[in-house]
């Protein structure tokens, strides 16, 4: 993919005083092509007018779509929307100075120096992110997460936070209240402040919609705090909510600096010219490269350790957001971009060879951060004569950028100034718009998530099945059973196989439960031992 000079002018944005660049040169992206998809442009412009503006963007559960009006509050479509905002952030930083300073204490009369988050998806991921990019060594609190429910995982964090469970304060988040993974680690960490004769309630922040389930069971068992997030914020895009906002804040992170990044590059990502907005043009970018239809996957490389987990972030924020079935008008489309990555240079010894000679399904972007060390002094060290480890990474970001365009491979370079709150807000934000921007262009909604929906009844569906089993076994302790015996005991019209797995499962993690393998999963047998 060859470029000249002029061309890459041409298709380099570049926000001078943001310290922010896209470079386009090597994308792919055709001024032809932009013109070609006018209408659908014009389109989109207009459906993000809209949704800034308060129409309904969820029909599914009549819901506006609000996370853009965290960062400015005085976009929000009504006074009352305002207030909640400016309210929440006022309550957050008052919280966190008050956990700070003592004024709020652990039992006992110490301070907190420990976070425990517990959530999942969209409220475990956004945190993690900040945590990952902006926390500092000496960090007021250090900050761990339950974000599955893997006891082996639950088990490891709780290690790590050692012999201080009582000066650990726990981040309960869950919208709806209801989220299985979440209520099972708020149990399994109950049962441990128990285990230590400590006061779960005396430790516990609900981060919740009002009136949830566990806004209600927060209330009633008089949790330290509850802050609610409001129905209009999704998880993927709650991170500048109470759900990001509140762990940044008590781990020290500047969150007005991370708002007033995001609030600037939506204000510039507002305009309609094509050419001066990057989230557009990305978007673009995306759309020539896979033809519209997702053809090419999105490989995100960040050359900076701090962003190790961007990529994992914006796995959510893109796929969550554009895989889709049906599109607005209710046709079949199955659309969606794969998203994958890791942090250069490291992880590009592990794929660059195919992302190169392999099969041409991707467009890259390389992310750059300009200032790689932190150092007020100034000082540099150098690893070689004249050259620093610094000089080494912007190195193979260029190297990697020349050897995938000149194999034909697309190739979208961004970057900022430096690593900090600001400019992470810039990302994210850019990334948000692009994604929205995108699902206009492709006619999908990108607020809603049925097929996670799906996922859960699924879940709930096997996990009825397993107390089902679990129960007959019960019944008839002593007596082995094989999955095709037990579908006749329960008189279960439904599939063998579920049955199976349950057996399977329980019998690798019930004490009370064995099996004994045939020479079939047919021929397997399963006992209930009292």
């Amino acid at each position: 993919m060859s470029t000249s000079w002029q061309h890459f002018q041409d298709n380099y944005l570049r926000y001078q005083k943001l310290g922010f660049s896209i470079d386009l040169s090597l994308s792919g992206l055709e001024q032809s092509y932009i013109e070609s998809l006018s209408p659908q442009i014009d389109k989109a412009f207009d459906d993000m007018k809209k949704l800034e503006a308060g129409e309904i963007a969820n029909p599914d559960e009549g819901r506006m779509v609000g996370h853009y009006w965290l960062r400015d509050p005085q976009l929000a479509p009504d006074k009352g929307i305002q207030q909640h905002i400016s309210d929440n952030i006022a309550e957050i930083k008052d919280f966190a100075q008050a956990i700070h300073s003592g004024s709020i204490q652990a039992p006992g009369g110490q301070t907190f120096q420990h976070v425990l988050l517990i959530g999942i998806g969209g409220s475990a991921l956004g945190p993690q992110l900040l945590a990952g990019a902006l926390a500092a060594a000496d960090a007021p609190l250090a900050i761990h997460f339950f974000d599955n429910t893997d006891p082996d995982g639950i088990d490891h964090t709780l290690a790590c936070i050692g012999d201080e469970l009582d000066r650990t304060l726990v981040l309960v988040i869950s919208k709806s209240g209801g989220t299985a993974e979440t209520r099972n680690g708020m149990l399994e960490a109950a049962r441990v402040f128990e285990t230590h004769k400590l006061s779960f309630s005396n430790h516990a922040v609900a981060i919740t919609g009002g009136d949830s389930k566990l806004d209600q069971k927060a209330s009633a068992e008089n949790w330290l705090k509850r802050f609610h997030m409001a129905d209009w914020t999704g998880g993927r895009t709650s991170i500048m909510s109470v759900v990001g906002l509140v762990p940044a804040a008590l781990i020290g992170i500047d969150i007005d600096a991370l708002l007033s990044g995001a609030a600037v590059m939506d204000e510039l990502t507002r305009q309609p010219c094509v050419q001066q907005n990057a989230a557009m043009l990305q978007a673009l970018a995306w759309h020539q490269a896979g033809n519209g239809k997702g053809e090419k996957d999105l490989v995100i490389l960040p050359y900076k350790d701090g962003l190790g987990l961007f990529g994992k972030y914006l796995q959510q924020l893109i796929m969550e957001s554009l895989g889709k079935a049906q599109d607005l008008d209710g046709k079949l489309v199955n659309q969606g971009i794969a998203v994958y990555g890791n942090k250069g240079s490291t992880d590009q010894h592990a794929y660059v060879q195919q992302l190169r000679d392999g099969v041409n399904n991707f467009i890259a972007t390389l992310i750059e951060v300009q200032q790689s060390r932190n150092n007020e002094s100034g000082e540099t060290f150098e690893v070689e004569d004249g050259v620093t480890s610094a000089d080494f990474l912007e190195g193979f970001l260029r190297g990697t950028r020349e050897a995938l365009s000149s194999n034909q491979r697309a190739v979208i370079t961004l970057s900022i100034k430096q690593l900090d709150a600001t400019n992470l807000g810039m990302l994210i934000a850019l990334f948000e718009r692009s994604t929205g921007f995108y699902a206009s262009l492709v006619n999908v909604n990108a607020y809603h998530q049925p097929g996670v929906e799906a996922g859960k009844k699924a879940a709930g569906e096997f996990l009825a099945i397993l107390k089902k089993v679990q129960q007959c076994l019960q019944q008839h302790a002593g007596q082995s059973f094989t999955a095709e015996q037990l579908a006749q005991q329960l008189d279960d019209n439904s599939e063998i196989e579920p049955l199976y797995h349950a057996l399977q499962h329980l019998a690798n993690n019930h004490k009370h439960i064995s099996s004994e393998p045939g020479d079939s999963p047919s021929n397997d047998q399963f006992t209930h031992t009292p």
